[in-house]
């Protein structure tokens, strides 16, 4: 994994100061709120429902065990002995004290993190597939190239205060691990003709108007791919709304003006700027590369698991996917245990997890989108020994992918933009769905409390929006959605429920699937073949 250099670490060293000072102000009352507010977002840091939130980048989900080490310290010191890992691989802490926030700054810069730029209208943390560098169906290892796109984009002078916050994800495989197409940018890696390229997508998203990101150019070549992103960027700043916050992401530029006219944009721009040194020199690509090189496997592991323990092996099946090297595996390691808040982890757990990726995974950790944790490089002799550690710790729930593995936003419980609860909810269905889950099946299932979909609702194969109903909480219910390759929005099925009624809907919407399903389809096949209407029917009647 990349390493910082001199320049990297004084860059953040040097911000923990500036906000430092910041907040010093702040507190004395030198600076008022809204002066301090636009600063302290650039630093990650949110005024929430009861206490400040900080949310700490982790770029393209990777980490090793020191850092995640210091994750722990931090939840146990700082917070309330706990972090929250969200659907941009970071980790957010929800009762932060803002006097205590440069130290918490300062102590993540010992190990090579920070918060910057994971709030405000600048480009986000990059976003990436969370086997990348593990898998066999990649053409290349994304990381290096999101790690490129993450230097370009910090500080960058011309898109430090876009028209709205901006989202790029980076894959090097056909199966989107990462929901590619629902940002910002897309990007995914592919080979033509032996040279390594990438087919870029803009203009995806959720929120209120969600859409689904249209392809703008099949194939750029990786030796151009930086200045092409910038030509992309410049268009978007150039044009972008500046006047209507809810008309302000590229997905409405790219709606109100069409595909064609945008990409005759950029191509011109890119033509106007290919040639001025914005893409890196070799040398520079060859050195972030380098970092990313495999660890050194043992060849000789043994590509064999005793299945005898009926627990383990329900495990191995459901969290546990193929490794490019022989004898090795990928573990993701669930943060939704039954009756559980999805994405929490405690900081005895988040040190555990640290402990297990030194000793057994190469020190080497991953978070994904969906709010687990990953171990990329395990051995399948070792499998039994983590799994048992997961379990004496809570953290060895078989469901990766099946109904109680749930997206949720922390909700109205934190959020002072929600306007429902998302982990009571999740709570519950979980509970209600524990002894079924495996009979339906891969089926996911997300929540958001608000339009603004940080729970990313419009792609769950079942997706609830939590909204005010005359000051009451009210949940509608969507179906059909997909943040994969085979990407989909969700739809509407009519009127809302209350928090119960919402859990009996899902239940009547899986009994329905149950009575529909053909041979081995999943929820989302079965929906597809034969529509909305069967489960309208179900669920109203």
């Amino acid at each position: 994994m990349y390493v910082y250099d001199e320049y990297d670490q004084s860059i953040v060293d040097a911000r923990v100061e500036e906000f430092r000072d910041q907040v010093e102000r702040r507190l004395s009352g030198a600076m008022t709120e809204d002066q301090f507010k636009p600063l302290r977002l650039m630093n990650g840091l949110y005024l929430q429902l009861h206490a400040y939130m900080l949310r700490v980048a982790v770029p393209y989900g990777t980490l090793d065990s020191r850092q995640m080490r210091m994750l722990g310290h931090i939840a146990r010191r700082y917070d309330r002995g706990y972090g929250h890992f969200t659907t941009r691989q970071n980790i957010q802490y929800n009762w932060i004290k803002l006097a205590d926030a440069p130290d918490i700054l300062s102590e993540l810069a010992t190990v090579q993190m920070h918060a910057i730029q994971t709030s405000g209208n600048c480009i986000r943390n990059i976003s990436s597939d969370q086997f990348a560098g593990a898998a066999a169906d990649e053409v290349a290892d994304p990381r290096p190239w999101a790690e490129l796109i993450r230097q370009w984009s910090t500080f960058h002078p011309e898109f430090t205060y876009l028209p709205r916050k901006f989202k790029i994800a980076v894959i090097a495989a056909e199966e989107d691990r990462a929901a590619m197409r629902l940002h910002d940018i897309g990007i995914q890696l592919l080979e033509r003709d032996g040279v390594l390229g990438a087919k870029i997508f803009v203009g995806g998203g959720m929120g209120r108007t969600p859409m689904i990101a249209h392809e703008v150019k099949d194939f750029i070549t990786a030796d151009h791919l930086m200045s092409y992103l910038e030509a992309c960027l410049r268009v978007y700043n150039r044009y972008g709304r500046r006047d209507n916050i809810y008309k302000a992401r590229i997905k409405i530029l790219l709606h109100e003006i069409g595909v064609e006219a945008y990409r005759e944009q950029v191509e011109a721009e890119f033509a106007a700027i290919r040639d001025l040194g914005i893409d890196p020199p070799v040398a520079e690509l060859a050195r972030i590369t380098a970092m990313f090189e495999g660890p050194d496997f043992d060849k000789d592991a043994p590509d064999t698991v005793d299945r005898s323990d009926p627990d383990y092996a329900v495990w191995l099946d459901q969290n546990v996917a193929a490794h490019k090297q022989p004898g090795h595996a990928i573990v993701t390691i669930s943060l939704k245990p039954i009756g559980g808040i999805p994405g929490d982890a405690s900081a005895d757990q988040i040190e555990l997890m640290a402990d297990l990726a030194e000793r057994y995974g190469h020190d080497e950790l991953r978070v994904t989108h969906a709010q687990n944790i990953v171990l990329p490089h395990v051995r399948k002799a070792d499998l039994y020994a983590i799994w048992t550690a997961l379990r004496d710790a809570g953290l060895a729930e078989a469901n990766l992918d099946l109904i109680s593995d749930i997206i949720a936003c922390p909700g109205l419980d934190y959020c002072s933009l929600a306007n429902a609860r998302s982990i009571p909810l999740a709570q519950k269905i979980g509970e209600r769905f524990a002894g079924r889950q495996r009979e339906l099946g891969e089926l996911k299932l997300k929540i958001s409390g608000c339009i603004n979909a940080c729970g990313h609702h419009h792609a769950g194969h079942i997706g609830i929006l939590g909204v005010d109903k005359k000051g009451t909480e009210n949940y509608q219910l969507l179906l059909g959605g997909s943040g994969a390759e085979d990407v989909s929005l969700g739809k509407i099925t009519g009127p809302g429920f209350d928090e119960d009624g919402v859990v009996d809907a899902i239940e009547r919407v899986t009994d329905r699937y149950l009575s529909l399903r053909e041979a081995d389809e999943r929820f989302l096949d079965t929906y597809r073949r034969v529509g909305m209407q069967p489960f309208k029917e179900a669920i109203y009647g």
